[in-house]
């Protein structure tokens, strides 16, 4: 009896250990399966990727923070640039490399300013380029001037000067493709261009007043009567086709130097060097004021949505007189900041256009309106070299070596300085 109980107890016991073994198991798997969805969880919510990528590698810079850029309206990709500057202000610095274009890869400039064509013997002025003081002045990119007005529309409103100067730009991108002809008015004074590759138009609209004029003067400068001149109505010439254009530059000048009748309201209200006629003599200052303020008023709330330049008046060269009194220019290489002042009169036109221009400016911004200035007299002041002089005429000294010549210092020859008024006008473009 004894044995049977002993061995029941045995047999008890033993079952007992079996079942804390098993339990003991069961507890070992639920506590390992516990801590396996634990780290399953934590992955859930920790990418391996993104700490490896957190971990930076000794002698590495940690990668740039993304910066937002606004969008583009004009579609025009916009460079980030490190610097400002002053785009005006600076020195001509000697280049080697020389221009872009010559008068025989250029068939789009005029008689008057093709001075190579022309004779002039010397081409060390063809060797300066502008240089900003304190940054870097990219020189213009035809093709990349292209391919950001590809569908737009670009005009180049006011006098000889931005005939002058249409016929630099066309010469530049003339490096990428040939503008076709495709408008001229019956006097070929105003004309337009197209790049069929491009879609793009580059027009010259002729209004040397901006405003309302009767004009009889012939291609030398040569009157016969005074101008007739409406300083409180816009020249509809460029008006009507003011909000069809996507880039403009717009300049007036030394045409309202000339002899003229005022008139406001359709009346005859005064006059500028007008002997005789029995009427007030106002002055040009008086004229040039009215009109601006008139053109000025009409951009600052047009509402347009391009970008609109105002370019100040070019400075002259004339030396020992003007224009039709024996005036010449010689120069042959560019002078020295300080060496050179700008005349009276140019000083007068263009004091006038800067205060113009600064009342506009605000009311431009307040209305959403695109308004820049472009004031080159710094830029050419200081290069009388580079006008035609003699020039403008077909080898004026072939037949007789002292003959005496009119002389062109105003105008500038092309190539010529000039052509750098495209590089900073593309930096404004681009980066604003």
């Amino acid at each position: 009896m004894s044995v049977k109980w002993k061995s029941l107890c045995i047999n008890k016991h033993h079952h007992l250990l079996v079942m804390l073994a098993v339990v003991i198991l069961l507890v070992g798997l639920a506590f390992r399966l516990f801590v396996s969805r634990s780290k399953g969880f934590a992955y859930d919510f920790e990418s391996p990727v993104l700490e490896k990528e957190q971990v930076q590698q000794p002698g590495l810079k940690p990668p740039p923070v993304p910066v937002e850029i606004p969008d583009n309206e004009d579609q025009i990709p916009l460079d980030i640039i490190t610097e400002k500057c002053d785009l005006f202000t600076g020195d001509w610095i000697p280049n080697p490399s020389g221009p872009t274009y010559t008068n025989k890869s250029c068939p789009l400039i005029e008689g008057h300013q093709n001075c190579m064509r022309n004779g002039r013997p010397d081409s060390g002025y063809l060797y300066w380029k502008w240089s900003p003081h304190d940054c870097q002045l990219p020189r213009f990119n035809a093709e990349k001037f292209l391919e950001l007005m590809r569908n737009k529309a670009w005009a180049l409103i006011g006098d000889s000067i931005s005939r002058n100067h249409v016929q630099s730009l066309l010469c530049m991108l003339s490096t990428v493709e040939l503008a076709v002809e495709v408008y001229h008015d019956e006097e070929y004074r105003s004309k337009r261009w197209h790049f069929p590759s491009y879609n793009f138009t580059i027009s010259n609209i002729w209004s040397p007043f901006l405003v309302k004029a009767a004009i009889f003067e012939d291609n030398n400068g040569v009157s016969t009567a005074e101008v007739q001149l409406h300083l409180d109505k816009l020249d509809k010439t460029w008006t009507d086709v003011y909000q069809s254009l996507d880039y403009m530059i717009i300049s007036t000048g030394k045409w309202f130097l000339k002899a003229a009748i005022y008139h406001e309201n359709d009346t005859i209200v005064g006059c500028h060097i007008c002997p005789g006629k029995n009427l007030t003599e106002f002055g040009f200052v008086y004229a040039y004021n009215k009109t601006l303020h008139h053109v000025m008023d009409f951009i600052a709330t047009s509402k347009h949505k391009g970008l609109i330049f105002f370019r100040t008046s070019t400075p002259d060269h004339f030396e020992n007189g003007e224009w039709h009194n024996g005036g010449t220019c010689p120069k042959t290489t560019p002078v020295k900041e300080g060496e050179i002042e700008i005349k009276d009169l140019n000083k007068i036109l263009r004091n006038v256009e800067l205060e113009e221009f600064e009342k506009a400016a605000a009311k431009a911004a307040d209305n959403d309106v695109n308004l820049k200035l472009l004031d080159f007299t710094n830029l050419l002041l200081s290069r009388p070299d580079g006008h035609p002089g003699p020039y403008r005429q077909f080898q004026p000294f072939a037949e007789n070596k002292t003959a005496v010549v009119q002389n062109d210092c105003l105008h500038w020859c092309l190539p010529g300085p000039m052509d750098f008024w495209n590089d900073v006008i593309m930096e404004m473009v681009v980066n604003g």
